[in-house]
C-alpha cells in the first residue's frame, strides 16, 4: 500500500484548505509518500479562540481515528489538538508551528510571527514557552484579515509586507506566516523583506516525509535480516 501523509485543516475553509494542497504540492513526488489534504467541514470557519483551539480537538481524533495514514499534519498554526491526537495513534504527528519554528531556527537565532489576528498571539506564545524557545522570539504583528480576506491571491498582501518590513526592523532574521491561510503568499512575503520566510505546512511536510522514509528504511532492513 502507497504511503500516506494526511495534512488535515481544521477550519472549514475551502479557500484556506487549497492555499495549504497548492503550498504542499511541490513536495509530491515518485517514491515519496502521497500528500492528501482535507478539512474538518463542520470546523470553525477559522480557529481564532480558545474555544476554537479546545473545541476541534475531539473532532480531530475522531478524523485521525479513522483515516489511516503513515504521519499526520494538523494544518493551523497554532497547533490544536496535537497532545489529544497524538494518544489516538502510533503513527507522528506534526504541528505545523512547532515545525516552523524549528525550521526557522535554522536559517537566523531570532525569528517573527506574522500572525493571523491578536487573539493567535497566546496561543503561539504558548507553544514557543512549551518548546523553550520564546527568548529567540523578535515579536509577533497580526494582520487581523478575516479568513477569506487572507487567502485572496491580492488582498492582503500590502499587509503582510508591512508585517514582514515590521518584523525584519524589531530584528528577526527570519519569518514565520502564522497562519495556513497565508500559505499562498510565502514567496511575495519574502520577496516584500529579503529574510527568509517559513511556511509552517510545508516545514511539517518536510518533517513528515523524513519521518515516513526513515520508518521505510527500517521495515526494509527488518525484512532483510
Amino acid at each position: 500500500m502507497a504511503e500516506r501523509i494526511l495534512l488535515i485543516n481544521p477550519n472549514s475553509s475551502r479557500s484556506c484548505t487549497e492555499g495549504i494542497a497548492a503550498a504542499v504540492a511541490p513536495y509530491a513526488a515518485p517514491g515519496l509518500p502521497r500528500l492528501d489534504v482535507v478539512r474538518i467541514e463542520d470546523g470553525p470557519p477559522a480557529i481564532v479562540t480558545w474555544r476554537d483551539w479546545f473545541g476541534i480537538a475531539e473532532p480531530l481524533c475522531r478524523m485521525v481515528e479513522r483515516e489511516p495514514a503513515d504521519a499526520y499534519i494538523l494544518a493551523c498554526v497554532s497547533d490544536p489538538g496535537l497532545e489529544a491526537v497524538r494518544t489516538v495513534t502510533d503513527r507522528p504527528v506534526f504541528g505545523p508551528l512547532r515545525c516552523a519554528v524549528a525550521a526557522a531556527m535554522m536559517r537566523g537565532e531570532r525569528f517573527g510571527i506574522i500572525a493571523f489576528t491578536d487573539k493567535s498571539k497566546p496561543r503561539q506564545r504558548r507553544a514557543l514557552q512549551s518548546m523553550g524557545v520564546e527568548e529567540r522570539l523578535a515579536g509577533i504583528v497580526p494582520l487581523n484579515l478575516d479568513m477569506e480576506v487572507l487567502t485572496d491571491p491580492a488582498a492582503p498582501r500590502p499587509r503582510i509586507a508591512a508585517a514582514a518590513k515590521e518584523l525584519a526592523g524589531m530584528g528577526a532574521e527570519s519569518i514565520i506566516l502564522g497562519c495556513a491561510g497565508m500559505a499562498g503568499h510565502r514567496a511575495f512575503a519574502e520577496d516584500s523583506c529579503g529574510l527568509p520566510v517559513i511556511e509552517p505546512c510545508q516545514a511539517a511536510v518536510v518533517q513528515a516525509i523524513l519521518a515516513v522514509v526513515a520508518a521505510r528504511g527500517e521495515r526494509m532492513r527488518a525484512a532483510a535480516e
